[in-house]
């Protein structure tokens, strides 16, 4: 999946001056360190940390010093950004599972930070790879994500030096050398302009103190004005207030050229989450049409306002040094209340795209296909193909705004909607398993927003699918806990679903913990509500679950009584597969309990209902069954037909798996539990 990880890195051609630098840092990596120096080999990665302000062409130096050692480091290159466009640092664990995805880790939904540095130090001790950390805001968060071998490199990026991590000379950047300078202004305003005309173009030069970002805004700003001075644009930049920054001053004189409707599209991309911007989000941050939002923002690319990121699906990024400003200027020229209306419709929007991406992978008779045809055509995709490419692209800001919307507190509704149309998506692409990582963050938000606003059934709701997560990656502890807290949840808002599923999943708790009393009382107290709320197929369910946690515990006498309630139960609702899959766990507490003439019965019986319920892979087990019960009543000849009879009906590539199911010893494995947990 792609990542913040995964970024795409910039050719060479995009990349000027900064040679003494380039020189500096190769020169570094291989820099005898002080472990070095004392006769101790170096027990971590060198890191490389490149400082200076937003802007200053910090993140494009340490792209082009990637670029030229990456054939050193034959386990490739991983990126990740430290640092949110609005100056909010990223949680650590957030950054380690982008690395372990971009590396194709697994790492367990849930996880906690220090877990998953550990598997990502863990995953590189044997390669040799590069890690570039953008954006970094202090040593903490570096110092986790450190390999813990000399083989790899780390190049951080950071507005100042990061205390703590030893053995780090920092490589501080100013502003370009003058021939640089000049060559990054040509490049955006065209080199016939500095030609004619060099020693405007070395005032212009001085007036942006050869500060990248500003050459870029300055040489944008002339790149669509192709009958504009430099001179002119010189005097001006000179001219104006020396206030702020260089970046500041020609960032006022680029805004101040915009048109009104262009400025306030400009202002708003402050709202993007992430910093990430497609034409949608701007059409709906704006209140104009995507073709108006598009437009607009190619003119901005041009101005070098934002720069154009992918193609497959348009999406522009706004530049960190810029968010800033746009910020400054959206508190003085926009309204509160016109800001919060703004986020709601880009909100609204996300969601609406989402149930679009959702509703093209379902099938073209469902409800879903119909309500996406009456969807305006902007908001429809053209296949599963182009939904899933535009959920993958969009992911980061499509999580960024769930997390945004939370955090805001005022717009909690549209919230609750947009993460679970976030999960409904995820879910359709990706499969519940797959998304599992994402989920996670995603649910816990839902219960921030629950607990914040007092929403009982919507906290009960989040802590079951928490729960189920920390069940299926192991953490059953966990789970009980949070099991636990769903059902007063669920009795505090008079759930009746959540209170019976939470009081099932806390007996698949205990059962998975090995309490099998405590288990059993827990089913029981389940199975009593859905009797009394005449839940028949519930009921039916919970006698067998009941039945497998006494024959865990070795009380065949209870077991077989519940077992024997379930097939009446399974039976009364007409569920043949269930029937026979019950008399078959039935048949084998019989043998169990040393009664193998009663457990032959029983599962020829179980066999005929198998046939009936069209289950191939059942009765294939319930014959291997049958030949094992066989043998031990002294009936080869029996048993040798009934083996010969599985093996016809799966052939041999099955019937190791079928052998496995008549075999298993208790009736249910902890998957099984989990997963009637979460189908619930």
């Amino acid at each position: 999946m792609p990542s913040p990880a995964a970024a795409p890195e910039p050719t060479s051609d995009q990349f000027v001056g900064r040679s003494r630098e380039l020189k500096e840092l190769r020169a570094d990596i291989g820099r005898a360190g002080l472990d070095t120096l004392s006769g101790r080999k170096a027990p971590r990665a060198r890191v490389l940390l490149i400082a200076g302000r937003p802007g200053s062409g910090r993140t494009s130096l340490a792209e082009e010093l990637v670029r030229r050692v990456t054939g050193d480091y034959p386990d490739g290159v991983l990126r990740a950004r430290l640092m949110e466009p609005d100056g909010e640092r990223v949680p650590t664990e957030r950054t380690a599972r982008d690395l372990l995805d971009a590396l194709a880790v697994p790492a367990p939904p849930g996880a906690h930070a220090d877990d998953l540095c550990a598997l990502l130090r863990d995953t590189l001790k044997d390669r040799r790879a590069l890690l570039l950390l953008d954006d970094a805001v202090d040593a903490e968060q570096v110092d986790p994500l450190l390999p813990d071998t000399p083989e790899c490199l780390v190049v951080a990026v950071s507005e100042g030096p990061l205390t703590g991590i030893p053995d780090v000379r920092p490589c501080t950047l100013g502003g370009l050398d003058k021939a640089a300078a000049v060559h990054l202004l040509a490049r955006a305003a065209g080199p016939v302009r500095i030609t004619v005309d060099p020693g405007s173009a070395e005032s212009l030069v001085e007036a942006c103190a050869a500060h990248p970002a500003a050459l870029v805004l300055a040489g944008g700003w002339l790149s669509v004005r192709p009958k504009a001075a430099l001179a002119d644009l010189a005097k001006r930049v000179h001219d104006l207030p020396d206030e702020g920054s260089p970046l500041a001053r020609v960032f006022r004189h680029t805004y101040a050229s915009l048109s009104g409707p262009s400025a306030r599209v400009l202002r708003l991309l402050s709202l993007a989450p992430s910093g990430h911007v497609d034409p949608h989000t701007a059409s709906a941050l704006a209140g104009c049409s995507v073709s108006g939002a598009k437009a607009a923002l190619d003119d901005f690319a041009a101005l070098g306002l934002v720069r154009r990121v992918g193609s497959a699906v348009p999406q522009y990024e706004v530049p960190g040094c810029l968010v800033p400003l746009l910020k400054a200027l959206t508190e003085t020229q926009d309204r509160p209340a016109e800001l919060q209306l703004a986020r709601a419709r880009m909100l609204e929007r996300t969601v609406r795209l989402l149930q679009s991406c959702r509703a093209v992978t379902e099938p073209d008779a469902s409800a879903a296909r119909k309500k996406l045809a009456g969807m305006p055509r902007a908001l429809r995709f053209e296949g599963p193909g182009a939904a899933e490419e535009w959920l993958t692209v969009r992911e980061p800001a499509l999580l960024a705004a769930a997390r945004l919307a939370v955090a805001d507190g005022d717009l909690d509704t549209l919230a609750r909607r947009l993460m679970a149309a976030l999960t409904r998506a995820l879910v359709a692409h990706r499969g519940t398993q797959a998304a599992a990582p994402r989920l996670w963050g995603i649910h816990q938000l839902v219960l921030d927003v629950a607990e914040r606003r007092d929403l009982p059934r919507e906290k009960a709701a989040a802590l079951l699918n928490l729960a189920d997560i920390d069940a299926q990656t192991g953490r059953t502890r966990e789970a009980l806990a949070r099991y636990r807290a769903a059902l007063d949840a669920g009795r505090a808002a008079g759930d009746f679903y959540a209170t019976g599923r939470a009081m099932e999943s806390v007996g698949g708790a205990y059962q998975e913990l090995g309490d099998f009393s405590r288990a059993s009382d827990w089913f029981g107290r389940a199975l009593a509500q859905r009797l009394a709320r005449g839940e028949r197929a519930d009921a039916a369910r919970l006698y067998g679950r009941i039945g497998a946690v006494h024959t865990y515990a070795g009380r065949y006498g209870e077991a077989l009584r519940n077992w024997s309630s379930a097939v009446t139960g399974h039976r009364k609702n007409g569920d043949v597969a269930a029937q026979a899959r019950a008399l078959s766990e039935m048949a084998r507490v019989q043998e169990y309990a040393g009664r193998p003439e009663e457990s032959l019965r029983t599962c020829q019986e179980a066999v005929e209902w198998a046939r009936h319920a069209q289950d191939v892979r059942l009765q294939a087990a319930l014959q291997l069954r049958l030949a094992d019960t066989l043998d031990r009543l002294g009936d080869p000849t029996a048993a040798r037909l009934h083996r010969g009879a599985a093996e016809r009906m799966l052939g041999e590539e099955y019937l190791t798996a079928a052998r496995f199911e008549s075999n298993g010893g208790a009736p249910s494995s902890a998957y099984e539990i989990r997963s009637a947990s979460a189908e619930d």
